[in-house]
């Protein structure tokens, strides 16, 4: 079961261990495998199913649990022990580390603090090479300039990858005054990302699920706000929250940037794992990306995860070369999608993904190659997308930038 961390819990105190179940149940990445009300049976319930998690309520018997926790901690290593419990004191934590717990939390439990505790913990073990605990894939979808097809290419995405069965996936457009990913679905959202923002520190996991719209793809759709009003009403600790629950239930989280890069932009840049910076081979487009690039360079830890992504390439009216594209921005082009105008205008227009609309056009199988690229699994045969003219190169000559200084990268694709 991959992406998902399998629990066990024991409580001996039915309300408890219910609503600790009730919160379990709405989490698309955790599987319940088992639970205890008595102390004395849980470590043979740990050894014959073998959780990545052992959820143990102390409040009962706190020095029975606390044994527990010890033996557990020696008999099933593998196992990372969560302790619960109602009280504050400080040496019943500290006791609690000591005997092998991992987490301590609090009764009763806010879904901020065990979407964080279960985050560290599959991380941890995702650290060790365990694959069933890979943790939600972080993917900001960023535009050069305007009209790059930026939704476009997050949109058709997030569709490929929801057609993974393995997958959940879930699109965020932070595009707060203009988006139109819903559009390119044709949804219309009864709730949007406002909805979920001002409400996130009561939320539950089945009412996440209920506030997101969900397309016949698989993929789940946060849209941005209706009134133009509503966009100040979201600050950047509301939207932290919201990434925190929608990293907690799905596999894959994708954002729909905003050209203005603002401060709800930035947090999403921040913490993706990849950022795909979709241009064309044209002079304003790649003379931004030589900006955005210096700026994101400031901001720590994000250089390494940008990837250009060069769309509609082929185009016929006189691109610039993708060699020397690379030799201005100074690093490699990550991938191409080709040029095909009348298949995603139609798509545009019917609110239809590409995977429905054109299953076997050539933009729909780079779409997917592209998904198994960021997958870091193997990729079929590509599609075919032809480099861009070389008229306007010379033009580039006249914007200075560190990057021109570089040795150009290979040319690839």
């Amino acid at each position: 079961m991959r992406n998902v961390l399998r629990l066990a819990i024991v409580d001996p105190s039915d309300a408890t261990r219910d609503a600790l179940k009730s919160m379990l149940l709405g989490m698309d990445r955790i599987w319940l495998e088992a639970e205890c009300s008595r102390y004395e049976f849980f470590s043979d319930v740990v050894a014959q199913t073998k959780p990545n998690i052992g959820m143990v309520a102390i409040d009962s018997n706190p020095a029975k649990a606390l044994e527990l926790v010890a033996q557990l901690h020696e008999t099933s290593p593998d196992c990372s022990i969560l302790v619960l419990s109602s009280s504050t004191d400080g040496n019943l934590i500290l006791r609690a580390m000591r005997a092998g717990a991992k987490e301590f939390l609090n009764q009763p439990v806010k879904l901020e603090d065990l979407v964080q505790a279960l985050e560290r913990i599959g991380n941890r073990a995702g650290g060790r090479g365990d694959k069933r605990t890979k943790g939600c894939t972080v993917i900001a979808l960023a535009g050069a300039t305007g009209g790059v097809g930026t939704t476009s290419v997050a949109v058709n995405l997030g569709c490929a990858l929801a057609a993974d069965e393995r997958n959940s996936v879930v699109l965020v457009d932070l595009d707060l005054c203009l988006g139109d990913a819903d559009v390119c679905l044709d949804a219309i959202p009864d709730y949007t990302l406002v909805d979920v923002a001002q409400n996130a520190t009561r939320m539950d996991f089945t009412l996440l699920k209920r506030s997101l719209t969900k397309h016949s793809s698989g993929l789940f759709l946060l849209p941005r706000p209706v009134q133009l009003d509503e966009v100040a009403l979201i600050t950047t600790e509301d939207l932290h929250r919201v990434i925190g629950l929608l990293k907690a239930t799905f596999t894959h989280l994708i954002f729909d940037l905003s050209k203005s890069y603002g401060p709800l932009d930035r947090v999403a840049l921040s913490l993706a794992d990849q950022v795909l910076l979709v241009t064309q081979l044209d002079l304003p487009c790649l003379r931004n990306v030589v900006r955005l690039l210096m700026s994101f360079s400031e901001m720590d830890g994000l250089s390494n995860k940008i990837k250009i992504i060069v769309n509609r390439a082929g185009l016929d009216n006189g691109q610039i070369s993708l060699k020397k594209a690379q030799e201005t921005i100074g690093r490699e082009i990550f991938w191409q999608l080709p040029n095909d105008y009348r298949v995603m205008a139609e798509v545009r227009n019917n609110g239809v993904p590409l995977l429905e609309q054109a299953p076997k056009a050539a933009i729909t199988l780079s779409i997917g190659q592209l998904t198994q690229k960021l997958s870091g699994e193997e990729v079929t045969e590509k599609a075919p997308a032809e480099e861009g003219r070389t008229g306007l190169g010379r033009l580039l000559n006249f914007w200075p930038s560190k990057a021109e200084a570089k040795k150009p990268a290979a040319e690839s694709h």
